[in-house]
Order: C-alpha cells, then structure tokens, then sequence
C-alpha cells in the first residue's frame, strides 16, 4: 500500500455569465430574494455548443500543466457528472482521446453532487493500493442545460463548470479518512425523472418537463445540513482527527445557509472555509473541485493544511474525505 497526493489542480467555466438581475426578467424574483435564501449573485451557463466534455477537458488542460504532466503521464481519467455528452460512451472516453491518451482507462462516475466525493475516494484508493501511479479526475456539470425554465425555485440555483486534479503515487499519504453514504428510498426528492429506463423521453416528459431537474428544496436542505454534519464527523473520526485539527473546509456550493449551518455545528470560522458560490452558483460535481482550485491558486491552501472535503446530492448520496496538504 502506498501513498496519495495531489500534485495539480484546474477548473474552467462558460463563458457567459446570468446574474441575478438578468433572472429577474425571467421569474418573480428578485436579486435580494436569491442572495438571502442561496447566497448565489452570479452563474456561468455553457454555449449551445458547449458540451460537458468541453468544460472538462479545459479544466484537464490547466490541472495537468499545473502538475507539469503530459496526458500520456496519467494511468487513468475520470469524470464525475450526471449530464454526459452522450448516454454513452463515457464523457471520460471523450476526454482522454482529445486530450492525446487515447488507449487509456477512461470511465464516469454519476452520483450527483456527491460525484466529486465519491470519486476522489475511489481514484485515491486505486492509486493507494497501486493499480494507477496517476489518476486524472474531473468533476463536470452542465445542468444549465437541464433546468426547467419554468421552475424558479429550482432555474436560480445550477451553473456550469468543471474542476480538475491530478492524483499520484506518493510516499507520504494524503488521504486519512472518508466517508461515504446513500439512500434511495426517496428519489423523487432530487431527481431528473425522465430519460431513462423507467420513464424514457416521450411527448408526454417534454410537455410536462420531467426531463428536467425537480427537487423538492425543504426536504433536501434538512438532509443536506444533517448529513454534511454525520459525514464530516466520521471521516474524521476515521482518520483519528477532531474539528479543532480541520485547517480548510471545503463544502459542496449548493446553498450558503446550509454551508452557514454546518460551519456552526462545526464551530468553523468563516475564514476556514472555501466559499465562492456568490459567482458559480451550484455546479454539482464540479464545484468542490472549483473551490479547491480557486484556493490553492490564491494560497488558502497551503502544505500541511488538514482540509475535509464534504457533499451531498442527487441519491440521496453524500460523503466527506479528510486530506492532507502536501
């Protein structure tokens, strides 16, 4: 068994930006109505021709250059999404060939907002028990594209992005502890009902728009707040660490009052924690990778920093990893 790290970061969003105001004109809303109740001022939202592959292989681009690799360096790609370019095959299979590595292991991960938790737990442990030296994982969203326009409750929220990190071998382990969880008794909850096996597209779904995101908000914040909580203690607690050791939270940027919420319960100062959905919005999979990037671009993470990396999302699913900043 060896050891992981991270050795690159990199993110990359659209483009055109929708703020606020320019959704007032769309809904009865307000920009103080959004501020308040999502934190949200700003979102990125893809081209037309913008696919989810787009976003991720720009997002590669930048975390291998910070990493000083060539695509043929990386064992393996990952990209976790739940709005792939194509049913299939994989956006992962896409990525690598653009990318020149073709001929390499390529697969996704859909799990929802939860996508880049559960991935860096399954690319670490592959690197960890020495499968792959290097790992290219990618958390990719362009749910702009899967918003019900009709929806306000729900069009406000989602942005489009990606965010990327190398993983290698390494002596020293980064990886102390994760935790990792669903229940899908209740998918109605967060979910995209039609384009599947179950329910696939039909005049019906486009009439009624359940080929695009439903969540019923209420439900899904009390989950949010309790399992981001549960999550972070027992990776923690795996880890043999405490709140008091956690240097850096970074929370998945689905909605300031929950992240408000467990920094409380956490006794987390504001200063610990990576916030930036004031100009992303929630762009599931993507955005904790985002936040990291963003962080250790401006020195918020620095070598030693104990950061606990936490999420929710679409499963119900959510998880935490407690890593070490080499």
């Amino acid at each position: 068994m060896t050891g992981v790290k991270i050795v690159g970061v990199g993110h990359y969003v659209p483009e055109r930006v929708i703020d606020n105001f320019e959704l007032e004109k769309w809904f009865d809303t307000s920009d103080e109505w959004i501020t308040t109740r999502t934190g949200m001022k700003r979102r990125h939202w893809a081209s037309e021709n913008e696919a989810t592959s787009d976003l991720a292989l720009a997002a590669a681009r930048k975390a291998l250059a910070d990493a000083n690799l060539d695509p043929t360096d990386v064992d393996a790609f990952i990209v976790c999404t739940v709005y792939p370019d194509y049913l299939f095959p994989a956006t992962a299979c896409i990525v690598a060939s653009k990318l020149g590595a073709p001929n390499k292991a390529a697969f996704d991960m859909e799990i929802a907002c939860s996508g880049f938790i559960y991935g860096l737990t399954v690319a670490s442990s592959l690197v960890r028990s020495g499968v792959y030296k290097r790992i290219l994982l990618i958390g990719a969203e362009t749910l702009s594209k899967l918003v019900n326009p009709e929806d306000r409750g729900t069009a406000i929220l989602f942005g489009d992005g990606a965010g990327a990190v190398v993983l290698e071998a390494s002596e020293e382990d980064s990886f102390l502890g994760s935790e990792l969880g669903a229940d899908g008794s209740k998918p109605q909850l967060l979910l995209v009902e039609a384009g599947g096996s179950r329910h696939p597209i039909d005049e019906l779904a486009l009439e009624e728009k359940t080929d695009r995101i439903h969540m019923e908000g209420r439900e899904v914040f009390k989950f949010a707040v309790t399992k981001m909580i549960e999550a972070t203690d027992s990776a923690l607690a795996k880890a043999n660490l405490t709140k008091a050791d956690v240097d850096v939270l970074i929370p998945h940027q689905a909605n300031k009052r929950i992240i408000d919420a467990a920094m409380k319960y956490l006794e987390m100062p504001s200063d610990k924690c990576v916030i930036n959905i004031e100009e992303y919005g929630n762009t599931s999979a993507a955005s904790i990778p985002i936040a990291l990037s963003e962080a250790v671009g401006d020195g918020r993470v620095k070598p030693g920093d104990t950061i606990v990396f936490v999420g929710f999302g679409g499963g119900l699913s959510w998880g935490a990893v407690a890593w070490k900043w080499q």
